[in-house]
Parts: structure tokens; C-alpha cells; sequence
């Protein structure tokens, strides 16, 4: 049985929820770096990564790595790799990004200059032609150069993986579906249990904890780049992994899932992505201001992304509004709050200090997972 090696990126700061993912998947951890998780497994392994991680962002063939401080070193470094093995006559070829770090080879443009250059030069040699059509399927590149090592795979998702599918319609700025996943998975919450989104805007996490309670698969309707490489992954492996996805569904579980929003507008539109997911059923969304945020029952859950005051007019009301959240939070009966924001003054406005709090990014802004921690309910291991 062929193995490869396969290079999972996510967002900095959610390597240890996405090695668990990986884990529980049945597949092998072989290095755990900033940002990214590399793990081997046959070509079942990269289906099923590609359907079943909620918190990865993409999934990439690992071609190869190699020590490159000059841009010949790059050039003879790419070209030794075995790019015929993954890439036929026709395929069209790019390097699609390079990120540089702490190395001497810095100009993105460069690298993936040289680097194409190189590829054709290799094939030239391999398939014995000195013109590439480019007419077939896509097989975009990536390569991570860091402290001069070079990593370079090839990238089987196309699409971000946190493009499920169902969000058509977004707030003004929506959390990534992967990353509202992670942070799910980094509280312990579970289904029976109740869960409210008091800031929901477009429904993401919700939705996403709909879609983890009744075990839908996030890339189960979305299409992936290497579809379309049959020689390497047959259509035969992604119908039998869906499957799979599909008959691990549950979407008749119970649930006590709630999103508010102050917006009308917002709220259809969460409505509208829960039911392009299949979860319209299993999240309640209404409109409510956080000021009327209240709950009867014990022992829930409060996880959310509140507004962060990115624009002036915003910040002005910032701290009022985190204090509300920090009053209505403490006014209910033995409730866990998870927040995660860039603005700096949350716990002093939310009036207590966090129990942990955890650096994450949200695309290019640092913000911090504020975890506050309820009891446990009574005769619970949980």
C-alpha cells in the first residue's frame, strides 16, 4: 500500500485541535510545526482529510524538502524533485504561493518564478517535449521556506477548506467556518448541552456546532482540486469516503443550539446558511440585543465573536457593550463563556478575569480566546 506524506496548514495557534482531528481520523502525526501539521496515510487518507477536518484550511502532497539559500539552490533544489510522478503532459502547473520566513530567499514573485521555470525544465527532460500545452487539470503548488529549508506540496483542496459551502451570504466580518470549529473544539462542550452565540451575525458558529452534533462531514457537497486527478485518486475513493460521511449522519439528534443578533437582516441570513447546511432544524435564531440575553436552565455554554471596534465609530461603544455581555453572563446559573476578540480591554470591561486565555489569529489579526469556566453539571465526568 502507497503512502504519502501530507502537509495540513491551519491557523496559528490551533496546531493541538488539529493534530487531535487528525488522530482521531485513524491517520499518523509525524511533525507538529507552527501553523501546520504533517501526517502520512494511502490515498483513502487524503479523502478523507479533505471531507472530514473541520479545522484544517487546506490539504497538500508533500513533493519534497530541501536547503536552499540562493535562488540556483531553489532552482536545482525544485527541479530535482519528482514532479512527473503527480503531474501528466497536459496538467497545468503554478506555484500558487510562497511564504518566506527567517530565510534569505524573501520575494514571493522570485520564488514562484524559478520555481515554474524549474518544473518545466524537469518534465521537459522526463516527457521529452520543450512546449507544455496546460490544457488538463490544475496542480497548484505551495511551498513554506523557513530558515532556508524549503517544503513544497502540491495543493489537493483548491478552495480553502473552511469554504463548506452553505455560507452564501455573510455579517461584515464573519469568522471562518474552520476557525469557529476549532474554537468549539477547544471548549467541552457536547450536544446535550446548551449552547448560545449572543453576537451570531451570519450564523457561523451555530452552524458549525449543528453540523459537529449530528456528525455532518464540512466537505461532504464541496468539490476538491484533485478530483480531477484521476490517475492519482480515483473517483471510485471519494464516492466511497462520502459515503462513508453520509452514513455517519445523525441529523434527527437533539440539540439546544441558539444564535441571536441584534439585526433582523442578519438573523435571515443566518437562517438561510443553516438551512443550505441541512441544520435549519437543530439552531434557533431569533433577533435579541445581548442586553436581553437570559436563559432559564443551568450549565450552558455562551461561545462567541463579538464585535472588536476595527472602525472608530464602533470602539466608541465597545466597552459597553462587553460590560452588558459580562452582566448578563454572570446573571445566569452556572454557565462557561468563551470569547474570542482583539479588543484589549474585554475582561476588564466583561468585569472578571478569565480562567485561561489563548493567543489565536483570525486571518490577520491576533486575538485571544477568553475561557471562563462553569461548574460541571451534577454526577457529570465532564
Amino acid at each position: 500500500m502507497e503512502k504519502f506524506a501530507y502537509i495540513v496548514p491551519c491557523h496559528f495557534g490551533l496546531e493541538a485541535v488539529l493534530k487531535r482531528e487528525i488522530a482521531d481520523l485513524g491517520l499518523e502525526v509525524v511533525e507538529v510545526e507552527d501553523g501546520r501539521i504533517t501526517f502520512t496515510g494511502d490515498r483513502q487518507a487524503l479523502c478523507r482529510a479533505n471531507i472530514f477536518l473541520r479545522s484544517a484550511q487546506r490539504v497538500l502532497i508533500k513533493i519534497g524538502s530541501f536547503h536552499a539559500e540562493t535562488f540556483e539552490e531553489l532552482f536545482q533544489g525544485t527541479k530535482a524533485l519528482p514532479w512527473e510522478a503527480y503531474i501528466p503532459r497536459d496538467g497545468k502547473f503554478w506555484v500558487a504561493k510562497a511564504a518566506s520566513v527567517k530565510s534569505r530567499l524573501f520575494s514571493p514573485s522570485d520564488i514562484q518564478s524559478i520555481m515554474k521555470k524549474a518544473m518545466v525544465e524537469r518534465m521537459k527532460s522526463v516527457y521529452h517535449i520543450d512546449w507544455f500545452s496546460e490544457s488538463g487539470a490544475d496542480y497548484p503548488v505551495r511551498v513554506f521556506i523557513k530558515k532556508d529549508e524549503v517544503t513544497v506540496g502540491l495543493d489537493t483542496s483548491g478552495e480553502s477548506l473552511h469554504k463548506r459551502g452553505y455560507r452564501k451570504l455573510t455579517a461584515k466580518a464573519p469568522i471562518a467556518e474552520n476557525l469557529a470549529a476549532a474554537l468549539l473544539m477547544l471548549t467541552p462542550w457536547k450536544r446535550d448541552r446548551i449552547l448560545v452565540d449572543p453576537f451570531c451575525g451570519s450564523g457561523t458558529i451555530p452552524i458549525e456546532a449543528a453540523m459537529m452534533a449530528a456528525g455532518i462531514a464540512p466537505g461532504r457537497t464541496r468539490s476538491f482540486t484533485a478530483q480531477s486527478w484521476e490517475h492519482l485518486f480515483p473517483d471510485k475513493l471519494w464516492q466511497q469516503i462520502r459515503e462513508e460521511a453520509r452514513a455517519g449522519e445523525n441529523p434527527d439528534v437533539e440539540t439546544q443550539i441558539q444564535g441571536y443578533d441584534i439585526d433582523d437582516e442578519m438573523v435571515s441570513i443566518a437562517r438561510a446558511n443553516a438551512k443550505l447546511a441541512g441544520v435549519e432544524h437543530l439552531v434557533h435564531f431569533q433577533r435579541r440585543d445581548v442586553a436581553h440575553l437570559s436563559h432559564a436552565k443551568k450549565y450552558g455554554f455562551i461561545l462567541t465573536n463579538p464585535p472588536y471596534g476595527e472602525r472608530l465609530e464602533e470602539k466608541e461603544n465597545l466597552f459597553a457593550l462587553y460590560r452588558t455581555l459580562g452582566e448578563r453572563y454572570q446573571a445566569l446559573d452556572a454557565w462557561s463563556m468563551y470569547v474570542i476578540t482583539s479588543y484589549e480591554r474585554a475582561q476588564e470591561a466583561i468585569g472578571k478575569k478569565a480562567d485561561k486565555n489563548r493567543k489565536l489569529y483570525n486571518g490577520m489579526i491576533k486575538t485571544y480566546f477568553y475561557q471562563y469556566m462553569g461548574p460541571k453539571p451534577t454526577g457529570s465526568k465532564r
